[in-house]
């Protein structure tokens, strides 16, 4: 499939979602209720059948994984320390710090199965199982560390993070569920990406002040031409195969989560600065994707 048009289905959709928000008689609720439907039910039920019977190859795969991790954590350092130069307002700075660095996984699942099939959509989950666990953690730390809320705490009970944990310790214990179970947690998993990407749509919006407009520049400029940079370059040092390097590629390029405004808001931070992001980096998506793309074949 051209590249350049991988995005166009998801965005159909995100786009419909904004649509139905904006021009209809859909209130604000039934978008929040969706959202978290993905977030605390839906999603996990995706990491948790994904990594339960994803078919690990950790010999061929751990190159990759550590190099998307190391980057992300460069990205992560370099956004967190940009407030000793640019001094912004620190609850609007550690409320977006996360979108330099988070990923959106029902966009990168998306993709990641129109380009690779089964095989992609596979190598993509166990990706998944294994770089959410470290986004989150560096989420809910620099969050934490800026708020009262304790930060193992905030780990141990975010859902992503049980989803995964549960999911893999099923694999490498070769437990499988019964089959009327995994079916379920498929069918509901499954349903959290279309459900997502119109909870994307929903949630676009902008702010009327200019204030942060560097801020977010500055965390828009990080997530979607450093980062994947960053990745591209490590991927041709270390000679990682063509599947790697593409399904790196996808994972790094991808726009800011959209859970990263349920878990600013959630623990103090300011959702508005975080929702002009996904919304910028959402949007920008369309056309930098499809060049990080082109660049890794």
């Amino acid at each position: 499939m051209n590249t350049a048009f991988i995005l166009i289905p998801d965005f159909i959709l995100i786009i419909f979602a904004w649509a139905l928000n904006r021009y209809t008689n859909l209130n604000k609720e039934l978008w929040i209720g969706i959202e978290k439907l993905v977030y605390w039910i839906l999603f996990p039920c995706l990491l948790l059948s994904s990594a339960s019977r994803a078919v690990i190859d950790w010999g061929d795969n751990i190159p990759m994984l550590l190099l998307i991790a190391a980057v992300m954590i460069i990205i992560a350092s370099i956004a967190y320390a940009s407030k000793w130069i640019l001094r912004p307002d620190p609850i609007n700075h550690f409320s977006g710090t996360q979108t330099a660095f988070r990923f959106n996984t029902y966009i990168a699942l998306a993709v990641a199965g129109r380009l690779g099939g089964e095989a992609g959509l596979a190598l993509m989950a166990i990706s998944v199982a294994c770089i959410v666990p470290l986004s989150n953690m560096l989420s809910i730390i620099t969050l934490a560390s800026n708020t009262k809320h304790n930060i193992w705490l905030e780990i141990l009970r975010n859902p992503f993070l049980i989803s995964t944990v549960i999911g893999l310790t099923l694999n490498v214990s070769g437990i499988q569920l019964p089959e009327m179970i995994h079916n379920n947690l498929v069918r509901m998993g499954n349903a959290s990406i279309p459900l997502g990407l119109m909870a994307i749509g929903a949630g676009l919006q902008w702010v009327s002040t200019k204030k942060d407009l560097t801020l977010v520049g500055m965390w828009v400029t990080l997530k979607l031409m450093v980062l994947p940079l960053f990745v591209l370059i490590g991927a041709h040092i270390i000679n990682l195969p063509e599947p790697q390097r593409i399904n790196a590629i996808i994972l790094a390029s991808m726009p800011t989560a959209t859970s990263a405004f349920v878990m600013a808001t959630r623990m103090g931070g300011n959702g508005a600065i975080v929702s002009v992001t996904i919304s910028v980096m959402t949007i920008l998506a369309g056309l930098t994707v499809p060049f990080w793309l082109a660049m890794a074949k």
